[in-house]
């Protein structure tokens, strides 16, 4: 395959709001062109318009719309689109069916439980894409040597594609799978996704039924064996469902494309762009690799016109559009990642790796509680922004239109309702007057409270005051910065999460949007070059043109690798290769255009954390498989990722991919563009910048010359783009006609103590970029699966006094007991702590809220001041710290002794040194007490403790960074806004419910009261004061501390108090100690939330934490009762054990119904794959479903819980630490009950036990657990003309009314939040 000669050739990018088309010329010019994706008076599809404009205006001929165009004059087509994407936001797929193995048809639904959005109280998750369910009574399972099932013989054992061999227990009833799909096809749907267990080894029951399901006349059959063979079944699952829903629609739109063309374009290249960067056949492209079909083309167009060879310096990829925006890097690679999630689909297949955060141009602007907000809400193409004519709101493109960065009249008259007028700054400024009204009004009433009362009732040294007003100007300017910094923090996280220096990186800038705020961007990173190629405004289609056909197999694998793998790992990869190059080769590709890159999916035994590693550049040697050193390549690229390697530990081998590639022939061609013109500005215009308004000169980008350098502030304008070459930066013209801006530092980090309301948003983003820098270091460094793979940890800056300045993530259990923890250190030790000291901590009278949780505490010094400036600090979950039983969370425990060791203020690091037998020797005391252990994996808990250490340094340098740029004085200032900030918009939340609630009932106070299931009364009394904005939480009457483990510690309390408030308060606010200063929290000493210190509480912190989120929010009224539990579920033997916790019903509440089968409140973890959790442990996962009519009814009806039930093939000890096993979760407004859980236990003798809520067992081989969690309560009384058809009583809002993420950005702070 070459390029043609003496044709067209064409390369379009159909995006949501336009289409781009790059197209070569028979004499070798190049064109662009840019038309709406949707204009229905003019013509049916703008692909199609654009090539025929293309040819009319070229030839000189006539191609009526009217007729399909002539292809003669044709030589390829290539293709990006966002139809997947865009019919998976609005859900407007193919009707389809799923067919799953029987017990698991709720699966997809369930998923991993955990749910998207932390503090919102509707459960909003997008519906599946099914909307079918068969379940098919088959099933394979695992064999496992040492199984002591007393089960008969299976019907057969069979071998996988892995080689692991496996049982098959149940065979498909095809008489029985065909009568359902006859009745699925007699109600019109044609679509059938297959999902059997353990199908990516075994697939050949998945083959039969689609074999049966074609021959009945099923249009698309997807099969998860074909889509995409890895493991675990959820992930495979959606994939293959959202190729079941997608490719028809990616038909039916290719069907309407080639109809345009005469013959069907048959005879002409038409290859479309997948979501690995690599073209595919049309006939060979489908849904589940199309998603990312649009943006791809941008970064394989930035990658190779960026990226030089010879420097070898990597490139950040800035695509700044309308709603959002996407970052990814390059560094001679692409990066790919094999699981991600849109729209709420998480796909299982090669993407590249492309973050999407919430901030483009059509980004909305608030002003909240003194705080510059930008997005995530988007104005979107329609109305658009304020300055569209069309009564949009604010936006950051009218920001930039109304400090002169846009110049309306080069601006096509494309807006207002008749889409005939320009752009409106007249509209911008009238709305730009009102806000800035708005923020000088609360800024003046903010100033005269705190000159009234020198606190404005608030505990913090330092009171939101500022200068009295602000210009039009400095606001706009304003909400740019914010949407900046916004965009750096995830720029910051995509680089520094693998070990690289942001600064070290070229900002390679496309996109209609990204040219006015580059500039600004590497300022703020450190960078010192922005690129931005000459058609940046078209790169996407670009890309198109530049890439290469891409043909890739992957299949699973089970071994080992080591010596005696490797032939067959090399037989497996040259089958895999051969594979490839044929499919090339029929595709028209010679051997020489053809190369191959073999990557194996490779992690560390008993862990998680795979990477898919290649090999170029380690050939084989007589150590390794011939193909290549693959050994040396992943501990390289383990050492450069987390920091360390474990040389003694077996590396797996877990999938075997082949990436295939055709060259195209197709190169990035430079017309040199001569230099010898005059540098002439077309006009000079007044553009706002720090210093105020300055000349800046405006450039046409097709005028300018390549010799001349422009200083800014400057404006270069094209067709499709405009460019702010900021007052230090110096842009040039390369020879090629693109655009180098070299980047000088930001001069302007003067700052004084007094309020900025603008800095105000930066530097909430600064400590919180703080936090999240120490979690990287801390996941990348540390060992054990809980804090390395599960994320199980927070990382957070405090002040001088204790109190929380931000936190990362947030893990609701962590949000104010680490303040308490810190606090008590300075209270109790403050005086002595030195520079180079670190302090352990974990008990709960020192802030802590169970003993596997270990806090590590490193104070920051500063030179000439005396005590420390700042704390950081991180706490991890060990996995154990000894104890009576393994793990460390022992159901039965009756003091703290017998939970592990304790740590109350105990030096790690003493003067810089690793206190490592101190620390030793604490953690193996525990075995000096009755039936307990000291720690069972002192390794694992060493080096954890050292990546805290380390965690807490990268904390300690960042902070005296930012000191370095702005001061001592100035820092500490804003860390007390930023507090009083969060106190503001709780005071505000608390004020408005004391409006309602006096209206309502004349009364400013609220109690409530629910109960454990021992009977113990958790009662709390709130007392709100309407003019402060202040509240009582008085929990006097709470019953006594319990005989068992369910005591919670204070710091628990505060936890749940912070998360609903943050809860109530309904937005986006910073997670500090601001929130509790309005709130004086009374709780009785010797209760059961403020134990004796040597009360047992790992109960607390997992059981009675819900309840206190459940009193709370009965008291205020808020929403029914969810489950009140985290359904806490251990087993395990001498040789392993096993940890989770399984969802229930989510309450429901004022218009929306609860969720069924998610996790609620004060947890939020993700459950085990069935397929993992078949392979590595002694179970098999006979059912997990949902539990119908477990939610109570009413208006709005309660989520159901789930069933879930365990078949144990080995001996193992079962522990269950459960509550609302004899209670219900209450309803409101006279909404149902939910159902009270059930834990049960089926004896292979036929016996069924109920085990009661908590309790230790031990079972034999064919015992099955049966768990049947809570449902959440109903509100509101139910309509009995609706009975029972609550659920469907309010629709839930559509996924795509908020933006949507994207990327392993967002997959990692999903991961830390779902823990």
């Amino acid at each position: 395959m070459t390029e043609t000669e003496g044709k067209f050739d064409f390369a379009i990018d159909r995006g949501g709001t336009f289409t781009d088309v790059f197209a070569r010329l028979p004499d070798g010019r190049e064109r662009v062109l840019k038309l709406l994706s949707h204009d229905p008076q003019n013509y049916k599809d703008a692909p199609t318009e654009g090539i025929r404009r293309v040819l009319e205006e070229e030839t000189g001929q006539a191609f009526p719309r009217e007729q399909p165009v002539e292809t003669s004059l044709i030589g390829w087509i290539r293709m990006g689109t966002t139809v997947a994407t865009n019919a998976l936001l609005e859900r407007q797929g193919e009707r389809t069916a799923l067919l799953v193995t029987k017990g698991f048809k709720d699966l997809l639904h369930i998923g991993t439980q955990a749910r998207p959005k932390l503090f919102d109280l509707e459960v909003a998750v997008p519906d599946v894409l099914y909307e079918e369910v068969i379940e098919v009574d088959e099933r394979v399972v695992l064999r496992q040597d040492g199984c002591q099932l007393p089960r008969k013989e299976p019907k057969r054992i069979v071998t996988g594609s892995t080689g692991d061999s496996l049982e098959v227990w149940r065979e498909l009833d095809m008489q029985r799978v065909e009568d359902d799909l006859r009745g699925v096809l007699s109600r019109g749907i044609h679509s059938l996704a297959v999902l059997l267990l353990h199908s990516y080894t075994w697939s050949a029951h998945e083959k039969a039924v689609g074999s049966l399901a074609r021959r009945l006349g099923f249009t698309q059959v997807s099969l998860s064996s074909e889509v995409m063979p890895m493991v675990r079944a959820v992930p495979r699952g959606y994939t293959v469902c959202a190729d079941a829903y997608l490719t028809p629609k990616i038909r039916q739109y290719l069907k309407g494309f080639t109809s345009g063309f005469r013959g069907g374009l048959e005879g002409v290249s038409v290859l479309f762009m997948q979501s690995d960067g690599g073209l595919t056949p049309m006939e060979q492209f489908c849904g589940s690799r199309a998603v990312l079909s649009g943006p791809a083309g941008g970064v394989v167009g930035y990658a190779i016109t960026s990226y030089s060879q010879t420097e070898k310096k990597p490139v950040i990829g800035f695509d700044m559009g309308g709603t959002s925006t996407d970052v990814s890097r390059y560094a001679g690679h692409y990066e790919h990642v094999f699981e991600a999630t849109t729209a709420g689909v998480t796909l299982q297949a090669p993407q590249l790796d492309i973050n999407t955060v919430a901030a483009g141009g059509g980004s909305r602007l608030f002003f909240r509680s003194g705080m510059f907000v930008v997005g995530p809400e988007s104005a979107g193409a329609h109305p658009g922004p304020a300055c569209y004519r069309k009564g949009g709101p604010l936006t950051v493109t009218d920001a930039n239109l109304a400090l002169g960065r846009l110049l309306p009249s080069y601006f096509p008259r494309i807006f207002g309702p008749g889409e005939d007028e320009p752009l409106s700054s007249e509209e911008t400024m009238e709305h730009f007057q009102q806000l800035t009204r708005e923020i000088n009004h609360f800024l003046y009433t903010n100033q005269s409270q705190s000159s009234a009362d020198g606190s404005a009732h608030s505990n913090n040294s330092r009171v939101m005051s500022s200068k009295s007003e602000m210009s039009m100007e400095e606001v706009a300017m304003g909400f740019i910065r914010v949407a900046n910094e916004a965009m750096c923090r995830p720029i910051r996280a995509l680089t520094q999460a693998k070990g690289h220096d942001t600064s070290q990186h070229v900002l390679a800038c496309f996109g209609g949007a990204g040219g006015q705020h580059a500039c600004a961007i590497a300022q703020a990173l450190g960078m010192k070059t922005v690129f931005i190629h000459k058609y940046s405004g078209v790169l996407s289609a670009y890309g198109l043109a530049l890439a290469d056909v891409v043909e890739e197999v992957q299949e699973p694998c089970s071994l080992q690798y080591n010596p005696r793998s490797f032939s067959e790992l090399d037989h497996r990869v040259e089958q895999l290769t051969q594979r490839c190059t044929e499919t090339l080769r029929d595709r028209g590709f010679s051997s020489s255009q053809i190369t191959t890159e073999v990557f194996l999916h490779l992690r560390y035994e008993k862990t998680d954390c795979a990477l898919m590693v290649t090999a170029t550049g380690y050939p084989g040697n007589s150590l390794s498989c011939n193909s290549a050193d693959f050994r040396s390549a992943f501990t390289k690229r383990y050492l450069q990722e987390f920091g360390f390697t474990i040389p003694d530990r077996p590396i797996m081998v877990d999938d075997i991919r082949v990436r295939g590639s055709g060259k195209s022939g197709i190169k990035s061609v430079t017309n040199t563009k001569m230099g010898s013109g005059i540098l002439k500005a077309t006009t000079i215009t007044k553009c706002y910048f720090e210093d105020g308004y300055l000349d800046t000169s405006v450039y046409l980008w097709e005028e300018l010359p390549c010799d001349h350098n422009i200083p800014g502030p400057a404006i270069i304008i094209d067709k499709n783009s405009t460019i702010l070459v900021e007052p230090s930066c110096v842009a040039h013209l390369t020879e090629g006609g693109d655009v180098c801006i070299a980047v000088g530092s930001d001069p302007h980090c003067l700052l004084g103590t007094e309020l900025n309301t603008v800095q105000l948003s930066i530097f909430s983003h600064r400590f919180m970029s703080i936090a999240e820098q120490m979690g990287r270091v801390l996941q990348r460094t540390s060992i054990s699966t809980n804090i390395k793979e599960r994320l199980d940890f927070s990382c957070a800056v405090f002040g001088p006094d204790g109190g929380l300045v931000s936190n990362a993530p947030h893990i609701p259990v962590h949000l104010g007991a680490m303040q308490e923890t810190v606090q008590y250190q300075v209270k109790s030790i403050g005086s002595i702590i030195k520079e180079g000291d670190v302090i352990l901590s974990n008990h709960p009278c020192a802030g802590g809220s169970h003993l596997p949780d270990l806090t590590v505490i490193t104070p920051v010094f500063r030179s000439g001041v005396s005590g420390p400036v700042f704390f950081v600090a991180s706490r991890g979950h060990h996995a154990d710290i000894g104890g009576i039983t393994p793990g460390s969370m022992p159901p039965h425990s009756t003091s703290l002794q017998q939970e592990g060791a304790v740590f109350t203020s105990f030096k790690l690091v003493t003067a810089g040194v690793f206190q490592e037998e101190a620390v030793t020797k604490a953690l193996m005391a525990p075995a000096q007490y009755p039936d307990c252990s000291g720690t069972r994996n002192l390794h694992d808990n060493l080096s954890d403790l050292r990546a805290q250490v380390a965690a807490n340094q990268r904390g300690s340098t960042l902070v005296g960074e930012l000191i370095d740029s702005y001061g001592l004085a100035v820092v500490q200032a804003y860390m007390g806004y930023i507090q009083t900030n969060a106190e503001l918009a709780v005071r505000d939340m608390l004020k408005e419910f004391a409006r309602c609630r006096q209206k309502q009932t004349g009364s400013l106070e609220v109690e409530a009261e629910d109960f454990m299931d021992d009977g113990t009364p958790i009662r709390l009394r709130v007392q709100i004061n309407e003019n402060e904005g202040s509240a009582v939480f008085d929990f006097t009457g709470t019953g006594t501390e319990v005989w068992g483990n369910c005591n919670a510690p204070r710091a628990i309390t505060f936890s749940a108090l912070i998360y609903c408030l943050r809860c109530m308060v309904g937005q986006d606010i910073p997670l500090n100690q601001g929130c509790l200063t309005p709130i004086k929290v009374i709780i009785p000493s010797g209760s059961i939330l403020q134990p004796s210190q040597n009360a047992a509480v790992v109960g607390g912190n997992v059981l009675t934490s819900q309840r206190v989120v459940d009193v709370i929010f009965r008291a205020f009224e808020v929403c029914a009762a969810s489950q009140g539990c985290m359904n806490n579920v251990t087993f395990g033997s001498e040789g392993s054990g096993y940890y989770e916790t399984v969802a229930g019903g989510a309450g429901a509440g004022p218009g929306w119904t609860g969720r069924s089968g998610v996790h609620s409140h004060m947890t939020n973890t993700r459950i085990t794959d069935p397929e993992i959790l078949e392979k590595r442990y002694p179970v098999v996962l006979e059912h997990f479903s949902l539990r119908p009519g477990s939610g109570g009814a009413g208006e709005y009806r309660g989520g159901d819980g789930v069933i879930r039930k365990l078949l144990f093939r080995n001996k193992v000890v079962l522990s269950v630490l459960t509550e609302r096993r004899s209670t219900r979760p209450y309803g409101l407004h006279g909404g149902d009950c939910g159902a009270s859980g059930l834990n049960q236990l089926h004896r292979a003798d036929g016996r069924v036990l109920n085990l009661g809520a908590k309790t230790t067992v031990s079972l034999e081989p064919g015992d099955m657990f049966c768990l049947y969690t809570p449902g959440g309560g109903g509100y509101g009384e139910e309509d009995k003309q609706t009975a029972g058809d609550g659920r469907l009583l309010k629709k839930r809002r559509r996924f795509n009314d908020n933006f949507s993420e994207r990327g392993s950005v967002f997959e990692y702070r999903m991961a830390q939040e779902g823990v």
